[in-house]
């Protein structure tokens, strides 16, 4: 398939909607619950749910798509295909593991290189939001666009992972310029405040410390509700994607020359 059909699109996006229904189940039955917390060798926690969420996702996936290949979280990449599945069962353990509800489970879907479709799905939180390419962008069924900011002063700015950038004196001292000149300056993290920046309550999201998984459902969502979502540079989203730069399109070169 050179292009993936609006109908091809469709059926997928569907299948990630049922997949991120039987995370959701599993996540459910964990939330608060009494269960084992490891840590992984990159700092981060991992727990019961992760696997089992993942486990589900994975199941979904497979009996629609035999042939496509999935990266997961937990399980990490198998299969080899030009339409990968990108997967974080939970994104946002730290948020899971302490009882608060702003963790989310994400899958998108990525053909040869190009991020199609995403489903960024918040049962705890009341909240799902999908989009494919083409399609529009959708929260809680209803179709969202981006808001009308178009000037620094007029904006709302969220704040995600920043360890990186503030280790980087020049663009730290950047980025207080940024949240001098923004109207309001938020730190919502995880999925909400791309969701929010997709239906038009943030305006710009930067994050200089994050994975491909927990953004990647995030991006196709947020560019068809009309904003611009890159690495802080500017440079395109791949598998090795750590920065986000992700604003509406009148914001977004500013804020990319400001932080470069």
């Amino acid at each position: 398939m050179n292009t993936p059909t609006p109908a091809f699109l469709d059926a997928a996006l569907a299948v990630a909607l049922e997949a991120a229904a039987a995370a959701e189940a599993v996540v459910a039955r964990h939330y608060r619950a009494r269960f084992e917390v490891e840590i992984k060798a990159d700092a981060s926690p991992v727990t019961i749910a992760d696997r089992e969420a993942e486990q589900a996702i994975l199941a979904v996936l497979r009996a629609a798509y035999p042939d496509h290949a999935v990266y997961g979280e937990e399980y990490g990449r198998s299969g080899d295909s030009d339409f990968l599945w990108l997967v974080d069962p939970i994104d946002g353990t730290k948020a899971f593991v302490r009882g608060y509800p702003v963790f989310s489970t994400q899958i998108a879907l990525m053909h040869r290189g190009a991020l199609v479709l995403g489903v960024s799905s918040a049962g705890q939180f009341g909240e799902r939001a999908c989009a494919r390419l083409g399609g529009g962008a959708f929260v809680n069924g209803e179709r969202v666009q981006i808001g009308p900011a178009a000037q620094l002063a007029d904006a709302q700015l969220s704040l995600g992972n920043l360890k990186s950038l503030a280790a980087d004196a020049r663009r730290w001292a950047a980025l207080a310029g940024l949240v001098r000149g923004a109207n309001r300056t938020r730190g919502y993290g995880d999925f909400l405040h791309y969701h929010y920046l997709a239906r038009g309550a943030v305006d710009a999201v930067i994050e200089s410390d994050v994975n491909i998984l927990d953004i990647a459902a995030l991006a196709v969502i947020v560019r068809e509700a009309g904003a611009v979502f890159t690495e802080l540079d500017g440079g395109p989203l791949t598998l090795d994607t750590r920065t986000v730069l992700a604003a509406v399109p009148a914001l977004h070169d500013e804020l990319r020359q400001r932080l470069a």
